[in-house]
């Protein structure tokens, strides 16, 4: 399969700390310990190694033999499984919502990438084993990121009738109302082996299990079993006790905010984009009916809008120590508790997930705390051998690809029109003759300044309106090149966004069958810092 590659400052999606974090600009450096290149990994090795227990070990491999007595596991994962019970085993670790039938593209660019550094890092230490994570999460109550996927153009939206949408979290939520998407579905996918595999995945996956936590571990493992993925739900009262004493420094001392307060405000400082604000506790109260942020106010604790339940500090402490699966991290603890029950190494996230994370290596500091390298995942395009031809035939560039629709159109028709229609040197000329004018006015009388400026204004956009004219004048008589430059790109970004954030895995799966996880286990390397154009034959 052909591949190509642009750097990701050319796709124009990626925020500018992060093209800063991937060109490890010096600014950035203070928000990290070690960058994600296999050379740093060993001393990455022995300060986790150094600060995680084999009694920590033991309490998270029966948490996952119990999370996994009812599911089929291939032999891979349950050796790995074993294996993190051996204090020369780490893992690497990607996140991910409850996605309905996994969500957007990107989720098996997340698994691909931590299942492809496991590979690496075994080549490079063989002494060692690696373990690829999906940390499902399970505690996120967001329903309305969740409850849909697009497939060739339309979405597919779960209908969920209980009142609990929206307010406890996802993963008590049972597959109540699925049946009528999966018929939409199966309608929609049409017919053929790789169509009657999906079917049958989706109904297995939402048909035959009472929640979302259990349907989406199930859906995980049969697409990434082969691989030895091990997938982790985290709401388990035994992993939460590990937790106890962090969440204990949250209440009484309010740890994250004061310690991720002065990063936030040097990154605001040098002009980037705060990707979360912490609040003063980080911590949901979490029920089958509700997950609400927990408040103090004058030595006494509530839950947001449910002011009829109140503890005193020593009641609060005492709840948290009998029931701590009751107490949930919100987006800035949950990379604290992930670091505390995992032997992990590197996080790999998107560019957001990565932002938020670079807010918090001082919070890890005061609690002592190893801080794990992060990795910005892979990030691809899929495109048949027919759309990377017609591309060709255009004369279009991956990089132009990557352009606002307008600017692509306006700079093909530039380039293929027998007139010119670019005005760039006219207005240089019209600027440098009224810079004559100003002079004389200079030297006469500068009351003129104004009005010589005004007819200069007027000129200037003269020309813009001339060139923009002749412009969509020449874009009609070129129609039909401007109507195949849009269907091309609009295919393979629909909606004018990257398609790994628009198209569920489905589509790409009913056209490529089985060979596509294996493409992009083959094509897609995570240390390679480039965005992929993937072309499937």
């Amino acid at each position: 399969m052909p591949s190509d590659c642009i750097s990701y400052s050319e796709t124009n999606y990626f925020t500018s700390l992060i093209l800063d974090y991937l060109s490890q600009k010096t600014d950035v450096h203070k928000y990290y310990n070690r960058y994600p290149e296999i050379g740093n990994f060993r001393d990455q090795i022995e300060e986790k190694k150094a600060s995680f227990s084999s009694e920590k070990r033991q309490v998270l491999v029966k948490a996952l033999q119990k999370q996994y007595d009812n599911v089929e596991i291939s032999d891979a994962t349950a050796e790995n499984i074993k294996s993190l019970g051996e204090d020369n085993t780490f893992t690497v670790t990607t996140g991910h919502q409850l996605n309905l039938f996994t969500g957007p593209l990107y989720f098996l660019y997340k698994i691909v990438s931590a299942i492809n550094l496991t590979k690496i890092l075994k080549e490079k230490h063989p002494e060692y084993n690696f373990v690829p994570v999906y940390w499902m999460a399970t505690e996120d109550h967001d329903f309305e990121e969740i409850n849909f996927f697009n497939l060739k153009g339309k979405k597919f939206k779960w209908n969920y009738a209980d009142k609990k949408a929206g307010k406890t979290a996802v993963g008590f939520l049972s597959t109540e109302g699925l049946q009528e998407v999966f018929n939409l579905f199966s309608a929609e996918i049409g017919v053929g082996k790789d169509a009657a595999f999906l079917k049958e995945l989706f109904e297995k996956a939402y048909l035959q299990h009472n929640n979302l936590t259990d349907a989406t571990r199930y859906l995980a493992n049969e697409l990434f079993k082969d691989y030895g993925l091990v997938i982790l739900d985290a709401q388990e009262k035994e992993l939460k006790k590990e937790f106890i004493p962090y969440a204990k420094n949250e209440l009484l001392d309010q740890l994250s905010h004061k310690n991720t307060s002065k990063t936030l405000d040097e990154l605001n400082k040098s002009g980037y984009t705060v990707q979360v604000n912490p609040r003063e506790i980080n911590l949901f109260y979490l029920t089958e009916d509700y997950r609400e942020r927990i408040i103090e106010r004058e030595g006494n604790y509530f839950v947001h809008e449910r002011e009829d339940i109140k503890w005193s500090r020593e009641e609060m402490i005492r709840e948290l120590e009998e029931n701590p699966e009751r107490f949930s991290p919100n987006v800035v603890m949950r990379p604290l508790y992930e670091e505390v029950i995992l032997p992990n190494l590197c996080y790999i996230g998107g560019g957001g997930e990565l932002a938020y994370w670079l807010e918090l290596k001082e919070y890890f500091k005061a609690e002592n705390v190893p801080f794990p390298m992060l990795l910005l995942r892979n990030s691809a395009l899929i495109q048949t051998e027919k759309q990377q031809k017609k591309r060709e035939k255009l004369d279009i560039s991956n990089k132009e690809l990557f352009l606002k629709q307008h600017e692509l159109i306006n700079r093909k028709v530039r380039k293929i029109s027998n007139i010119d229609i670019d005005f760039s040197s006219q207005k240089e000329q019209l600027v440098q003759q009224f810079q004559q004018m100003y002079d004389l006015a200079e030297k006469t009388d500068k009351t003129f300044l104004g009005a010589v400026k005004a007819q200069e204004v007027k000129q200037l956009k003269g020309l813009d309106h001339l060139e923009k004219r002749l412009l969509k004048a020449q874009k009609r008589k070129l129609k039909d090149e401007v109507a195949r430059i849009a269907n091309l790109q609009n295919a393979l970004f629909p909606n004018g966004a990257l398609q790994e954030r628009q198209a569920n895995f489905s589509e790409f799966y009913a056209e490529y069958g089985q060979a596509l996880i294996p493409a992009l286990i083959e094509h897609l390397n995570p240390l390679d810092e480039n965005f992929k154009i993937l072309t499937f034959e």
